[in-house]
């Protein structure tokens, strides 16, 4: 059998480490991740002392590019960072973001036969999750969207995604040079928990975005919550599960006892199609995601 290796590199702690195998397709795809606990200088020498010695990377806790709708800001240090590669192709799970995750909503409603119209869902981070929130308005959700309050530290969440876009147009431009520390927790900042404006977590049933974000502005109780996020571990699940959450999704399926990120799938595709990813136009994904058969991963916690 013929085989294929994806490393993500992620800015994150070290403690989140893992290794998994999965057979796709005729392929036995080896999966690492590998966390620098926000050393750039680690970072950049992992991703040289591996450049062309797999076959695909993914770029974890950091996002290459922040997106809303049809804009796209490069994150000026992150670039810094991966400008070092020469042969092998990164991807931060960014078009997946936008172009699966939009689809998962309507998923939960029509075949897990979890309700999401008329409720409040709190987008943590709009710039990060666009996709997501896409989806959410789509089925019927009322958004607030948390960029201004947990970003920014703004107590005003925005409740429309034409005003996050029309924000994005005159921020991003100054935001996006920004050390990627202060746009995202690195290192063991992850494993930090500082709430943040907790009314916003309280009024809403929903709250979707990345897990290492919800998990360090959320407030210690999230009773009867409904959690869209990513990458969690076991250990994620059962902190989660003591915060009385009662339904959690990752929009990656789980391999080997965790979810893994968007970057990671998104890294395995351009693996498997072996073409770099600026080639890789979105119906390819959605196609291969069809074919593969893959599903958002929906634990049931408790029963209200």
């Amino acid at each position: 059998m013929k085989e294929k290796r994806v490393v993500s590199v992620s800015l994150g702690s070290s403690r989140r480490n893992h290794k998994a195998q999965v057979e796709l397709l005729g392929y036995r795809i080896f999966i690492e991740r590998i966390g620098v606990d926000g050393d750039k200088k680690k970072f950049r020498e992992l991703l040289q002392g591996l450049d062309g010695q797999v076959d695909a990377f993914g770029l974890g806790g950091a996002d290459l590019y922040l997106r809303a709708g049809q804009y796209q800001y490069q994150v000026v240090d992150v670039a810094r960072l991966v400008s070092v590669l020469r042969e092998t192709p990164i991807v931060d799970g960014g078009e997946l973001k936008v172009v699966w995750e939009r689809q998962v909503p309507r998923y939960l409603e029509e075949e897990e036969k979890i309700p999401l119209a008329g409720k409040r869902a709190l987008i943590v981070s709009g710039m990060d999750r666009y996709g997501l929130a896409e989806g959410l308005k789509d089925v019927g959700c009322r958004l607030l969207i948390g960029d201004m309050p947990f970003a920014l530290g703004i107590s005003i969440a925005l409740r429309s995604l034409w005003t996050l876009r029309f924000l994005s147009v005159c921020m991003m431009p100054v935001l996006r040079r920004l050390p990627v520390e202060v746009l995202y927790p690195t290192g063991k900042n992850q494993e930090k928990s500082t709430p943040r404006f907790p009314w916003y977590f309280e009024t809403s049933e929903i709250i979707a975005s990345d897990f290492l974000y919800i998990l360090r502005f959320a407030p210690p109780q999230l009773r009867g919550k409904i959690i869209i996020t990513n990458t969690v571990t076991a250990e994620d699940l059962e902190e989660m599960r003591r915060r009385g959450v009662a339904v959690l999704v990752t929009t990656t399926p789980e391999i080997e006892g965790r979810s893994f990120g968007t970057n990671v799938l998104q890294a395995i595709f351009v693996a498997l199609l072996e073409k770099r990813p600026e080639e890789i136009r979105p119906e390819e994904y959605l196609e291969l995601m069809s074919r593969l058969n893959i599903r958002p991963r929906v634990v049931r916690l408790r029963e209200e």
